[in-house]
C-alpha cells in the first residue's frame, strides 16, 4: 500500500507551524477516534493511526527536516510503527486537550496522573428518571437502584512483572544517527503497573463484578425534559483502584393531565357556561401546589386569557418563577328545550346579543400582549 503524503494526510502545508500540525492533527484525532466510530471502527483506526504517523514526523524538526529532503524513503527506520496504546501514551497532552482530563480507549478512560502513573477511569452509567410537574415544580430527592460494575471482594495487586511497575517498556534500537531509546506503555498492564493476581469468582478480567448499589439523588427545580445531571463518581468503578465514572441522568417528563408547560409558565384550559360568560361568576381552579379562586367578569369573551403570577415553574437559572395562564372557553349549549329557544330567538336581534362591528374589541393577540407590557 502506497503511502500518502504525510502534509496530505493532516491537511496542512508544508510551511505550517507546529501549533498548525498540532490543531490539524487534534481535529482528525476526534473525529477518526475508535469510539466515535463505533459502526466503522476499523477504517477509523487505519486513519487515525496514519494520522499519528505524520504527526509523529511533522512534529519532529529532525524528522521534518529529512522527510521534506527524502520523502518517505527518508523515514525508514525512523518511524516506531506504534500500536493504539502507544498513541495514547505518547500523545496524551494532544487527547488530555481534545477529550478532557482523559482520553477513551474501550470502556475506560485513561489520564496522565503523574510522569509514571496512569490512573485508569470507569465509564458512565446513563439512566432515565421519570419526573411528574409536581417533581419539577418543588425539586426532589430520589432514591434509585443502578446496576454497575465494582471492584470484587477480595482482589489483590500484584507489581507488574513485565514492566518492574513502570508501566512502561523502553526499547532501544540502532539507527543511522545512533541509538534511539523510546519508552511505550506496558501492554501487558495497560501503563497501571500492576497486575490482578487473583479473579475473584464472577468477575472479569479486570476484577470487576456486576452488583446493584442504591443512589441518592438530588434534582433541583425547573429542569425540562432533555437536560442531563450528573453525579461525579456513581458511575462503574475502574479497575486497580482508579477513579469511578459517573452517573448521568437523564430527565424524563410525564405529561400532565390538566396543564400544558411552556418553559417556565403553565397553561390551563377552563370551560363557563354562556350563562357564566353573561353573568360573570368566581371559579376554582388547579395549581401545582393547591388550588387558586378567579372572578370571571360579566361579558367575558371566549378566548380571553387571564393570567396567574408566581403560579407556574420556577426558572432554571435560580430567579423569579413562571405564571399560570387560564384560557377561558365558553361552552356553546347544544340542546335547549323549547323556552330557551324562544329567548334566544327574541334575542337574536337585540344589540346587546350582537357582536360588534368595528375593531374596538380586543382580540386574542391583544390580550396576550398586555398580559407581557
Amino acid at each position: 500500500m502506497v503511502k500518502r503524503d504525510y502534509y496530505e494526510v493532516l491537511g496542512v502545508p508544508k510551511h505550517a507551524t507546529l501549533n498548525d500540525i498540532k490543531k490539524a492533527y487534534r481535529k482528525l484525532a476526534i473525529k477518526y477516534h475508535p469510539d466515535k466510530n463505533p459502526k466503522n471502527q476499523k477504517k477509523a483506526e487505519e486513519k487515525f493511526k496514519e494520522a499519528a504517523e505524520a504527526y509523529e514526523v511533522l512534529s519532529n524538526d529532525k524528522k521534518k527536516q529529512r522527510y521534506d529532503k527524502f520523502g518517505h524513503t527518508g523515514m525508514k527506520g525512523s518511524y516506531t510503527n506504534m500500536n493504539m496504546d502507544d498513541i495514547f501514551t505518547n500523545f496524551g497532552d494532544i487527547f488530555a486537550d481534545a477529550f478532557g482530563s482523559g482520553f477513551t480507549t474501550g470502556s475506560f478512560s485513561f489520564g496522565k496522573h503523574s510522569r509514571n502513573e496512569t490512573i485508569m477511569k470507569g465509564s458512565n452509567l446513563r439512566i432515565r428518571v421519570k419526573l411528574s410537574l409536581e417533581e419539577i415544580a418543588t425539586g426532589i430527592s430520589k432514591t434509585i437502584k443502578v446496576l454497575k460494575m465494582k471492584i470484587a471482594d477480595g482482589l489483590k495487586f500484584i507489581q507488574c512483572k513485565f514492566c518492574n511497575g513502570t508501566g512502561q517498556k523502553i526499547r532501544i534500537t540502532n539507527t543511522i544517527l545512533g541509538k534511539m531509546q523510546t519508552a511505550t506503555q506496558c501492554n501487558i498492564c495497560d501503563g497501571i503497573g500492576k497486575q490482578i493476581e487473583n479473579i475473584p469468582y464472577g468477575a472479569n478480567k479486570y476484577g470487576l463484578i456486576q452488583k446493584e448499589e442504591v443512589v441518592n439523588i438530588k434534582i433541583p427545580a425547573g429542569l425540562t425534559e432533555g437536560i442531563q445531571l450528573k453525579v461525579s463518581g456513581k458511575g462503574n468503578d475502574a479497575p486497580f483502584n482508579g477513579i469511578s465514572g459517573d452517573l448521568i441522568i437523564l430527565i424524563e417528563e410525564l405529561p400532565h393531565s390538566k396543564f400544558k408547560r411552556e418553559g417556565s409558565n403553565l397553561h390551563y384550559n377552563l370551560y363557563i357556561s354562556f350563562s357564566d360568560a353573561v353573568l360573570g361568576v368566581y371559579k376554582e381552579i388547579p395549581t401545582l401546589n393547591g388550588k387558586a379562586r378567579i372572578k370571571i367578569a360579566s361579558g367575558t369573551q371566549s378566548g380571553k386569557t387571564l393570567r396567574l403570577k408566581n403560579k407556574g415553574i420556577p426558572k432554571i437559572e435560580g430567579y423569579g418563577i413562571g405564571s399560570l395562564f387560564i384560557h377561558v372557553n365558553v361552552w356553546t349549549p347544544k340542546k335547549m328545550n323549547e323556552e330557551q329557544k324562544q329567548f334566544f330567538e327574541k334575542m337574536r336581534k337585540n344589540e346587546n346579543f350582537l357582536p360588534p362591528t368595528n375593531s374596538s374589541v380586543k382580540s386574542f393577540f391583544d390580550y396576550v400582549r398586555d398580559i407581557f407590557s
